[in-house]
């Protein structure tokens, strides 16, 4: 069973890591979309950069992904090395990247809402004119349409093998 939790470790670290390899990939054109979407509704691109708006690999969005795969790595190794500590951590770590999992995916349910709400606590009239939907919606258009369900995709890994993981450490 601690082979069972490894080898999903090791699926839900890579599955993490292609949040910044897409983004990498990608951002620029969903950056680009953006910038015409504001340009378009007659507001500042620099409203991105001062709003630290980004579509990238850059700071956190690689960082953290990068940190929950090498996490999940550490932890196959110590599973697959049969070590005590493995089971331990496994309880730990991937009951937190589960729970991060599902905060990720409200995240992105309400991403409107919150970047709307993010705006209006500015204060600032010129980003009340914007239309969020349109904008987020011109940055998702920069991604190749693959990415949905690759984000579907990453999704389930995550969940399914962090559930599967939890419950093979039980088990062993």
């Amino acid at each position: 069973m601690n082979v069972l939790a490894a080898v999903l470790q090791l699926l839900v670290g890579l599955a993490f890591v292609s949040i910044p390899v897409v983004r990498h990939r990608y951002g620029a054109a969903a950056k680009d979309g953006a910038e015409a979407e504001l340009e378009r509704q007659g507001v500042p691109v620099s409203v991105l950069a001062d709003n630290k708006l980004s579509f990238d690999a850059s700071g956190h969005e690689t960082a953290a992904p990068v940190t929950v795969a090498a996490v999940m790595a550490a932890l196959a190794g110590l599973n697959l090395a049969g070590n005590d500590w493995g089971r331990i951590l496994t309880w730990v770590f991937q009951s937190i990247v589960l729970v991060g999992n599902f905060l990720i995916i409200y995240s992105n349910r309400t991403a409107v809402q919150s970047v709307t709400a993010a705006f209006a606590r500015k204060g600032d009239p010129m980003l009340a004119r914007v239309d969020v939907a349109a904008l987020l919606k011109a940055a998702e258009d920069g991604f190749p349409g693959w990415v949905s369900r690759l984000q579907t995709a990453r999704h389930t890994v995550v969940i399914g093998g962090s559930v599967v993981a939890l419950a093979a450490t039980i088990a062993a």
